[in-house]
């Protein structure tokens, strides 16, 4: 199958089933987990189909990317849910306060003041998950697992943000059970009910450790396309 080929559609269907499988497996119940369906790098011509298939909680990479095929797709599909899971630069905070309805991405406070006052100029106001550092890699954002629940603590009293949860992605040559298992303790005693984690890859792993949501690209749209 060539990349023109690729059946988005086709392919959201079976990840579905995978996901329900491993709902099943965990002895969680049916729809426990969503699926964000990351379609950073693809048009529209691989993201319509999806649409159409019924599916709308996506997640996209970059703020710049997003500002120029969403706006038109969120026209066309007005309940689309849209999620931030890149890093957040401090002057695309007043456009993904525009455009996206969950920001997954917070790792440091400059970020957490600039969004809550971009948030109170646009009377917007847009749950946010603080992103967890869990294998403390230098190259990598988040806050630190031990620092956790002192950010969090600030992002809710000081920054009024709406902390509604946590994210990682866990370093590539670790066990990742490991790493949802710290996460899911981190919003345990946080109280929070969100734990997006998972990807292509490990996703089963995640829900059997608890995640809400699982952030899969390639397997629902295909690789990345190539430009001619």
């Amino acid at each position: 199958m060539t990349a023109d080929d690729f059946d988005s559609a086709a392919a959201l269907s079976e990840v579905k089933e995978a996901i329900a499988k491993a709902e099943s497996d965990a002895a969680r119940p049916e729809g426990a987990v969503t699926l964000v369906a990351v379609s950073k790098v693809h048009g529209a011509d691989r993201i319509v189909p999806v649409l159409q298939a019924g599916h709308r909680v996506f997640g996209e990479n970059r703020v710049q990317e997003a500002q120029g095929k969403w706006p038109a797709l969120k026209e066309r599909f007005p309940d689309v849910e849209l999620h931030l899971i890149g890093p957040l630069q401090s002057n695309k905070a007043g456009d993904a306060v525009a455009l996206f309805d969950v920001i997954e991405s917070v790792d440091r406070e400059k970020i957490a003041k600039v969004l809550a006052a971009e948030m109170d100029k646009q009377g917007r106001r847009v749950p946010v998950l603080v992103q967890i550092n869990t294998g403390k890699e230098p190259q990598k954002a988040g806050i630190d697992p031990e620092d956790a629940d002192a950010f969090i603590a600030r992002c809710r009293d000081e920054f009024g943000l709406e902390v509604r949860g946590v994210m990682c992605i866990p370093p590539v040559d670790e066990e990742p059970a490991l790493h949802f298992a710290l996460l899911r303790e981190i919003a345990r005693r946080n109280g929070l009910p969100v734990l997006s984690m998972g990807m292509s890859d490990d996703y089963p792993t995640a829900i059997a450790l608890g995640a809400t949501h699982v952030r899969v690209g390639t397997a629902v749209f295909g690789h990345r396309p190539t430009k001619g």
